[in-house]
């Protein structure tokens, strides 16, 4: 078979296998190449180009030609834009072919076609190229971390939560854990949470250099944050933070964010709190352990039960992951904490009070007693109240109830504008709002009303005649007695 291509108003012949194992059999028949080329069709010169099996058919010489357009001086300033892209590392601000062909006319009054210009660049970036090469982590050596986002309904408001997730590198287990907030208090708390839901921890932790755990520097010279240096200390594992830049570094758990992303917010999940957002997050970890990821022997669950018995064991005092600062209640008995205030019982104005935040909550102690708890503010310069702080209070200043900030502020105002038309006392005003804490207020408000008539005595009264003369004697004398 001979396969024609019509090159240049030239026919050109392509050997296939078959006439070169034609050509090669007839030569060994002792043909000559002039009657091997009229017998097969061909040209002498086709024929002497394979006759003594120094060339193949199969292996086809790659055409390339440098273009004369492209001197030395305009490959130079390619390349130099190119360099400036990969220092100033801007995702989104960066050179383009077309760009580069651009600035080529005007700078170098260049006179080639854009499509050079596109091909020379391609032919830069993969030379440029980094390579990596591939890694292989024995059981219970690593576990990578890594922040994410993705958008949530939360008790029905659509809100962007940070994502915490971890990867063990041998087993490639997975958990993943929603916050509020990326702050160090979140950090630690998931970090927790991670080592008690493997039941053990790794002898390395990789994570990127975030301000959560770098106090400064990066990399192999990155000075760990107080409470990360803590941590590490009490579960006994080595932090190893990566180079800038250098996501590859810890490329199982980036995709890790994004399969998470893709397989569970999707579509976008609803959930009343944060706790019932990470038990559907945590299901999904555990559905993904009967997975089988290629190239690995065994299922992800399989592999996970190797891996926790290489894990250290988990130390016996529980690590508290808050932040802790001290503070006086004020005068609205409030203290202070990350620009907002939190309410206390009245009855501590003015004490000297510590404060121990977690991620979600925020404790106030007297003297190692919790006296107040509230849901965090993730707010600034905010006031956040509990009414029955303020009760005792209220009851002795009753007119100041309706207008009370702590009552404002958690009860629904058309409760409030019921309470003002029941005509009711301060003391029975305290009364609901004490019930108010075990009760909702559509309650209360269906039930019978809450202020009573005064109790009107049904009996008969019977009042008999009185004889006031004997009185009289006694206040005027005896002639007084008959006026």
């Amino acid at each position: 078979i001979i396969v024609l291509d019509y090159i240049w108003g030239r026919i050109k012949v392509v050997i296939t296998v078959e006439i070169y194992k034609q050509i090669r059999k007839m030569r060994l028949e002792g043909m000559s190449q002039r009657q091997i080329a009229a017998t097969l069709h061909i040209s002498r010169n086709t024929v002497k180009k394979y006759w003594d099996g120094n060339s193949v058919p199969w292996e086809r010489k790659v055409y390339s030609r440098q273009p004369c357009i492209l001197t030395q001086e305009v490959v130079a300033f390619v390349k130099k834009c190119l360099e400036e892209d990969s220092r100033s590392k801007s995702k989104k601000q960066h050179h383009t072919a077309k760009r580069i062909y651009d600035r080529l006319v005007a700078e170098w009054g260049f006179t080639g076609g854009e499509t050079t210009v596109r091909r020379l660049v391609k032919e830069l970036r993969e030379k440029q190229q980094e390579a990596f090469v591939p890694l292989a982590f024995p059981p219970g050596d690593a576990l990578q971390i890594d922040w994410g986002e993705a958008t949530v309904y939360l008790d029905g408001v659509k809100t962007t939560v940070n994502l915490f997730c971890a990867r063990l590198c041998y087993s490639d287990a997975p958990i993943v854990l929603a916050y509020r907030r990326q702050n160090e208090e979140s950090f630690l708390d998931a970090l927790v949470r991670v080592f008690q839901y493997f039941g053990g921890v790794p002898k390395h932790v990789i994570f990127d250099n975030g301000k959560v755990a770098v106090k400064d520097g990066f990399g192999a010279h990155a000075r760990k944050q107080a409470g990360y240096a803590a941590l590490a200390a009490h579960y006994g594992f080595e932090a190893v933070f990566c180079n800038p830049a250098s996501g590859n570094e810890k490329g199982l758990v980036e995709g890790l964010v994004g399969y998470i992303r893709r397989n569970a917010c999707v579509p976008i999940p609803k959930a009343e709190t944060i706790e019932d957002l990470n038990l559907m997050l945590e299901e999904k970890c555990i559905k993904y352990l009967s997975h089988q990821i290629h190239g690995k022997a065994s299922p992800v669950g399989e592999m996970l039960a190797q891996e926790k018995k290489e894990l250290y064991s988990l130390p016996g005092y529980p690590f508290e992951p808050c932040k802790r600062t001290s503070g006086r209640v004020d005068r609205f008995c409030t203290v202070r904490f990350d620009t907002n205030s939190y309410s206390v019982p009245a009855v501590y104005c003015g004490k000297e009070v510590s404060v121990k935040a977690g991620p979600e909550m925020v404790f106030i102690y007297l003297a190692g007693q919790c006296i107040a708890q509230h849901r965090r503010c993730l707010g600034r310069n905010q006031a956040v109240y509990k009414p029955e702080h303020y009760l005792p209070l209220l009851e002795k200043k009753g007119r100041a109830i309706f207008y009370a900030r702590p009552v404002q502020d958690t009860l629904p105002g058309y409760f409030l504008d019921w309470l003002q038309k029941q005509n009711l006392s301060p003391k029975e005003l305290v009364e609901i709002l004490y019930r108010c804490r075990e009760e909702d207020w559509n309650v209360i408000m269906t039930q019978s009303p809450c202020h009573t008539a005064p109790v009107q005595i049904q009996d008969t009264v019977v009042v008999q005649a009185v004889d006031l003369h004997t009185y009289d004697a006694f206040l005027y004398g005896k002639a007084g007695a008959g006026v």
